[in-house]
């Protein structure tokens, strides 16, 4: 049986404009919440319960599926400005006059284009194993195995580590534990992204992808919130360089990296991530 707070932590649901949301919250409420912001084809299952409870040990921790996405249901977005408004109706739904938010991957994007559109709703942001909304020079296209296993329905274990977590001893095991970690949620049997849903997060990628470079960079300078930037130096998703990138456009930004580190290095260096959430935070 899960020893993690967060595995007891109970489904609820809010109505939106759009849908009906499906959250859960935990830690001590009051003050600012920290709202998270699910990756590529996650849900909140995948997110791992010993990384929550370490968050909300002193914070009021919110996560949350989207639009279509997982519990929630809803027409699937297939924009970025589409999942944006949905993060923003979810917010607004719960009464939440300002939040802070932590996007992890998709979610850094979808957390930074909130903040333009609804600067007043953002306190502070988290933008983890993320990047800016669009083209960044420099940075190396994906491999074909990438955009492979981004494709494929059914990613087995080892894709996601190939994904995630370098290919290292060390690395290799603190994947294997964060899977077991997220197995309690994932064995419950909840529902996991449609296809549907995935192609609109793939279509949203693409799109992203030809953006120019000057409307990005348009977008970062457009963000006056306090920003943690933070990422896997061996991330194969979305490279190291996009978020060196980024905090060169952002007026006020921070930027962590962790070495020996890929995508998830937000579970893999759980204790010590948090703790720099936490400070970033309270500053």
């Amino acid at each position: 049986m899960s020893t993690y707070l967060a595995d007891k932590a109970a489904n609820l649901t809010i109505e939106g404009p759009s849908a009906w949301f499906t959250y859960r919250r935990m830690g001590p409420q009051g003050g600012v919440p920290l709202v998270l912001l699910n990756r590529f084809r996650g849900t909140i299952d995948w997110w791992d319960p010993e990384f929550l409870d370490l968050l909300a040990a002193d914070h009021d921790v919110i996560v949350f599926d989207n639009v279509g996405v997982g519990y929630t249901d809803g027409e699937p977005r297939d924009t970025l400005e589409g999942f944006a408004r949905g993060a923003i109706e979810f917010i607004e739904a719960l009464g939440l006059e300002q939040a802070d938010l932590l996007g992890w991957s998709l979610g850094g994007i979808v957390a930074q284009r909130v903040a333009v559109r609804r600067p007043e709703l953002v306190r502070r942001l988290v933008v983890a194993g993320s990047g800016p909304a669009g083209w960044v020079p420099g940075a190396p296209s994906f491999s074909d195995e990438v955009l492979g296993i981004m494709a494929k329905p059914d990613a087995d274990l080892e894709d996601m580590l190939y994904l995630f977590y370098p290919e290292t001893e060390a690395a290799r095991a603190s994947g294997l534990e964060h899977f077991d970690h997220v197995s309690t949620r994932l064995a419950a049997g909840g529902p996991a992204v449609s296809e549907a849903a995935a192609l609109g997060m793939l279509t949203a990628a693409g799109m992203l992808l030809a953006a120019p470079f000057g409307q990005v960079k348009e977008e970062l300078e457009a963000i006056k919130q306090p920003v943690l930037y933070a990422n896997g130096l061996d991330d194969v998703m979305i490279p190291a360089h996009n978020s060196y990138v980024a905090v060169q456009h952002l007026d006020n930004a921070t930027l962590v990296l962790y070495s020996g580190a890929g995508h998830a290095f937000l579970f893999q260096y759980a204790k010590a991530f948090t703790r720099q959430v936490a400070d970033f935070l309270a500053a």
